[in-house]
């Protein structure tokens, strides 16, 4: 490879004829300004040289995508008589700490439906469903009709048949009851018919589904392939109405943001968390100002930012891998919690046409670009509706009720790596953000810009072989985004941590490699033989809320995602034994960056230590080259780690861009459509079901912002393997608080001595008792008061609630999550003792302000009308006094009087809000192997240490360090 020697430059070209043509173009005849196509060659960093190990100097970040200083603010307003000054290139910092500083002209001023401003405090415009007044419920009679409605269609999904059965038994049930009033002894619907005749009429959500089609090349002749003798329908919605449907979502009020803005903690330093917090959002909103021909017109404005993702789906194997592709919008002005909470914020615009062919064609070049140039032109011809308005503003209604003049701009696209090669044009292996070579992804390397690209397609348009060798790039595909102003594909790829991380390098590569290390290192039958062993001590481990089981082991054909994401909470102890240490720290750094980054809020410090995670791990990693596992690292998903803290930077945190959201669409606008469908010509039958669900969904929200209805409640996770055991809540915000469950168990004694008995827990009448005067009387440390008597009657209770804030968890629109604390004798039918972590020191930080127990009974009783909800807990033990050197985990003891022979454990009675959530314990295995007679209900019972769980789930990471 022949390297460019100018300086700053660091292309490489395999022959001395390309070298040269690229300096006579690049170098020696100097470049346009184009600004706004991107950033110009010599903005692009070029710290990165000189070293192949990430440090803080040579990650994808400019100083323009971070900045630390504090230069003077711009100011936030105009006064419309001089002409509006250039906009910054960055936020501005403020000297004083704990704000946010909004966009000094892009900032979404208010306005009436006329599109004039309105005076301050003027009250926002009605948001009706219906334009009647009169009945607010239509199209349909009343609230009957429509519940009735979505109960068939949306919640139960009743078939057709069914519902024209319910009718009939509905009708000849009311002529019984009412034989003389026929409108009484009606049903509320005749037949299906009627039913679905009702439902199309809801105006709130009415985006039509439209179709255009491709055209034949006539001068084809009869030998041509098939594929190219295809008409292709691709099918849409307008976009422009979509996202006009979801800004006037007013259930989104509390969960949208008209401006960008940049963050500042209470020390002054920058956090990220949603969309309009990350650069990118300031950045295009100052490109948009600034680049503008008439800034009066534009100040004010509000920039909406275009969310796009694709993702190919199957529906069924069975049956003939039956593929859709369909296209996703959302928008980047409603927060992260919002668009996860999936309230109707992102939504179905298309289904993409996917070509098929012969066998002989799948390394055809001529079919490969054909594909891609359908894909690229499809999306451009389903956008196009968004043009005129990314240059001229127009008014629409938000959230709140008010109108403001919005302009569009295309922002990011969540896509898989596959789909990114589509989507960038680029060569498979190479990667779409950055101009690293494909066998040396380490290599610093410049961004990849819409503008860069456009150089090279200039340099070397009549030499495709070297784009492709050189520079990774497929002659012949233009983006989609070349067809809209500002647009940049290669900045609008977001971070993926479900494909990039939790499927592609933790189970697709680090759990791969260390199960060949075990083949190399001990021989195929000795490997064996523990990875059995691992199985079983994936089997064992404890249940805990929300967390899939693996009863044996990993030996199951279909990984979902979420199978991933489960083997990552459990699989560290399970390896412990039986790896190096630079392996155990190489799988722990790269852990620790997973739950960084899906955090949802970050802030400067932890952007550091995501950057020390990705150092830690690219050290230690170079363990499975030493040990011939690997020969290199040129895999563009682990690559991908890289660019993450860039990411956070420009698009906030990643959770609110992350493939798991498309994912988990998939079900409700894909799967489930298609399971309700003929099977036959099945996508016409999809895609009206997705606008009837669509019209009911927005109607009940419109609805319930009237008062009229209770909101829905958001979806739960379809994979959990306990949903009622763990899952979102639409509760008011707080930090945390523990319930006891609603009805008690009615077969314990109601007096405290019959229920010390009935447990066969003696000390229980005691440790009560000393409960209620620590209770009564905090002060007496000398017990000097004598211990009250309890007389009342005593509730048990199977199971606590606790609630507490976790936005990077699945939670709802509030960021509130729910989880089910469990105590009870029989649980699948055994016992199940759940544990918990108690507050015992709420000025230190972390684990070290905790203690861990486990819950032996959940009960309450009154003392002098006062209500004590309490829990007899068996205290654990902190081993050590930092965390395990070789797991970076926490581990406790069961606590014992008599440690040697583990008898009389040392007991209490606390109080309930002294919890603060359950904890996941897993059991510290040693070199042991584990009996296949052991089960996970005995495992709480039977190890003697335990690993405090902190990867059990992103709330426990946060709050166990």
């Amino acid at each position: 490879m022949v390297r460019c020697r100018f300086p700053g430059c660091i292309e490489r070209f395999k022959r001395q004829r390309d070298l040269t043509l690229h300096m006579n173009l690049r170098h020696f005849r100097g470049l346009a300004d184009t600004s706004s196509q991107g950033p110009s060659l010599s903005s692009q960093s070029t710290a990165q040289q000189g070293t192949m190990e990430p440090t803080p100097d040579n990650f994808d970040i400019d100083p323009e995508d971070f900045d630390m200083c504090h230069p003077a603010p711009a100011s936030p307003t105009h006064n419309g008589e001089d002409e509006p000054h250039a906009s910054p290139s960055l936020p501005p910092s403020p000297h004083h700490s704990g704000a946010k500083i909004y966009h000094p002209h892009l900032f979404g001023q208010k306005l009436d439906e006329k599109g004039q401003p309105l005076v301050p405090d003027t009250p926002a415009p009605p948001i009706h469903p219906t334009q009647d007044p009169d009945n607010l419920w239509a199209p349909f009679d009343g609230e009957a009709e429509f519940r009735l409605a979505d109960l068939l269609y949306r919640k139960v999904e009743m078939s057709q048949g069914n519902v024209d059965e319910l009718m009939d038994i509905w009708s000849l049930f009311g002529s019984q009851c009412h034989p003389e009033d026929d409108d009484a002894a009606s049903a509320p619907f005749h037949d299906y018919k009627d039913l679905f005749e009702d439902i199309d009429r809801i105006q709130a959500g009415d985006a039509p589904w439209k179709c255009f089609q491709t055209v034949v090349d006539e001068s084809l002749g009869s030998s041509a392939p098939e594929w190219q003798k295809t008409s292709y329908q691709v099918w849409y919605r307008d976009p422009d109405v979509v996202i006009s449907q979801i800004l006037s979502n007013p259930l989104l009020i509390h969960n949208f943001d008209p401006c960008p803005y940049i963050h500042l903690d209470p020390h002054g330093k920058r956090r990220w968390s949603d969309f309009m917090s990350g650069n990118f959002a300031w950045q295009h909103a100052s490109k948009i100002y600034d680049t503008s021909t008439d800034k009066a017109k534009l100040h004010g404005a509000m920039a909406v930012y275009v969310i796009l993702g694709a993702d190919k789906t199957t529906v069924s194997v069975a049956t003939g891998h039956v593929e859709y592709h369909p296209l996703y919008i959302s928008i980047g002005n409603i927060t992260n919690r919002a668009r996860r909470a999936h309230r109707n914020s992102v939504i179905p615009i298309g289904f993409l046409a996917i070509p098929k062919s012969d066998r002989k064609y799948d390394n055809d070049p001529s079919f490969r670009i054909f594909k891609k140039q359908l894909y690229h032109s499809s999306i451009a011809a389903i956008l196009r509706s968004l043009r005129p308005a990314m240059t001229e503003p127009v008014l629409r209604q938000c959230p709140d009720g008010y109108f403001r003049r919005v302009i569009f701009e295309l922002a990011a696209f969540i896509a898989d790596y596959p789909e990114q090669v589509l989507l960038s044009g680029i060569v498979q292996g190479w990667c779409g953000r950055c101009t690293a070579p494909s066998d040396n992804l380490d290599a610093p390397a410049d961004r990849r810009t819409r503008h860069l690209d456009n150089i090279w397609l200039e340099e070397h348009k009549d030499n495709g072989r070297t784009l492709w060798d050189n520079f990774g790039m497929d002659d012949g595909i233009l983006p989609f985004t070349h067809h809209f102003p500002r647009a940049d594909i290669h900045e609008m790829l977001s971070a993926d941590i479900l494909h990039q991380i939790i499927k592609g390098c933790f189970k697709d590569m680090l759990v791969e490699w260390i199960l060949q290390y075990l083949v190399i290192e001990h021989g195929e039958k000795k490997a064996n033989e523990i990875i059995d062993d691992i199985d079983r001590r994936l089997a064992v481990v404890p249940a805990f809320p929300g967390l899939r089981r693996f009863p044996h082991g990993r030996r199951f054909k279909q990984w979902t995602g979420d199978d991933s994401k489960a083997l990552m909470k459990v699989f560290l102890p399970a390896v412990a034994d039986y790896i190096p240490d630079d392996m155990m720290k190489c799988l722990s750094s790269f852990l620790d960056f997973c739950y960084l980054v899906r955090r949802s809020d970050i802030d400067e410090d932890m952007l550091q230590q995501i950057n020390r995670s990705i150092q830690t791990f690219h050290h230690y990693r170079a363990i499975f080259l030493s040990t011939g596992v690997r020969t290199n690292f040129n895999l563009p998903r682990l690559h991908a780690m890289i660019h993450y803290p860039l990411l956070i930077i420009q698009f906030g945190a990643p959770n609110g861009l992350c493939a798991s959201i498309t994912e988990s669409r998939h079900i409700t606008a894909v799967k489930k459509p298609w399971r309700r469908s003929r099977r036959y010509n099945a996508l016409s039958q999809m895609l009206l079901t997705n606008q009837r669900l669509d019209k009911l969904h927005a109607l009940r929200f419109l609805l319930a912002h009237c008062g009229l209805l209770p909101p829905i409640d958001p979806p739960p996770d379809p994979f959990d393997a306990e949903h009622d055991d763990i899952g979102p809540v639409d509760s008011e915000l707080a930090q945390a608080k523990v319930e006891l469950a609603k009805t008690r168990d009615s077969t314990y004694p109601r007096q405290l001595q019959a229920l010390a008995l009935h447990i066969q827990e003696p000390t229980l009448v005691l440790l009560t008792q000393q409960f209620l005067h620590e209770q009564l009387h905090p002060g007496d440390d000398n017990g000097d008061i004598a211990l009250p008597n309890i007389t009342s009657k005593v509730n048990v209770y199977h199971s606590a609630v606790a609630k507490f804030y976790a936005p990077s968890d699945l939670s709802g629109v509030r960021g509130m999550m729910r989880e089910r604390i469990r105590s009870t004798p029989s649980w699948y039918g055994h016992p199940r003792r759940d544990c918990v972590l108690v507050v015992i020191n709420a000025n230190r930080e972390g684990f070290r302000g905790m203690s861990v127990a486990r819950v032996r009974l959940f009960f309450s009783f009154r003392y002098h009308g006062v209500m004590y909800p309490c829990a007899l807990v068996h205290w654990f033990n902190c081993y050590g006094h930092s965390r395990d050197p070789k797991t970076g985990m926490w581990v406790v003891r069961p606590g014992f009087r008599d440690p040697q022979r583990r008898q009389h454990p040392q007991l209490a009675v606390i109080h309930i809000d002294t919890l603060l959530r359950g904890v996941h314990l897993i059991p510290k295995y040693d070199s042991k192997a584990i009996p296949s007679e052991v089960k996970h209900y005995h495992s709480l019972d039977l190890f003697t240490a335990f690993y405090v769980n902190q990867y059990a789930d992103y709330h426990a990471n946060e709050i166990i360090f």
